[in-house]
């Protein structure tokens, strides 16, 4: 298994969201900024690590919100969402093709990896 983690950057009422290159494996789907754990890492640093790298911000990484254990038919893959926020520096697209901040409201909208189905679901149900 593989373990992934996912920031949930907000902004006021809406929530960052990155679309996927089409060349990548499940490209042009939208997800969570983040990335693979790395051997030595803990969850946060890993997190940390991936929003520098696909973004060239610094995060604060607080909570944790949800986690899924999804098998993708290439990878089966345990995801961490965190919730954080941007503590340095601006977004600026380093390895995805489009960054939108949407409200809860709009997630249906956009589709999204199917690992991140339950958070989405999570999202929702928070505003009930």
């Amino acid at each position: 298994m593989t373990h992934v983690v996912g920031a949930l950057i907000w902004q006021g009422d809406r929530f960052m969201i990155c679309r996927r290159p089409p060349h990548k494996k499940r490209g042009l789907l939208w997800e969570f900024v983040g990335g693979k754990v790395e051997s030595g890492e803990t969850e946060q640093q890993a997190l940390v690590r991936e929003c520098i790298e696909e973004l060239g911000v610094t995060v604060k990484v607080g909570e944790l919100f949800i986690e899924v254990d999804h098998q993708y038919p290439d990878i089966h893959i345990l995801l961490s969402i965190y919730h954080a926020e941007i503590a340095e520096g601006m977004p600026v697209l380093k390895e995805h093709v489009d960054l939108k901040w949407i409200p809860i409201s709009e997630i249906d909208r956009y589709t999204f990896c199917p690992a991140d189905g339950p958070v989405l679901d999570a999202l929702k149900k928070s505003i009930l």
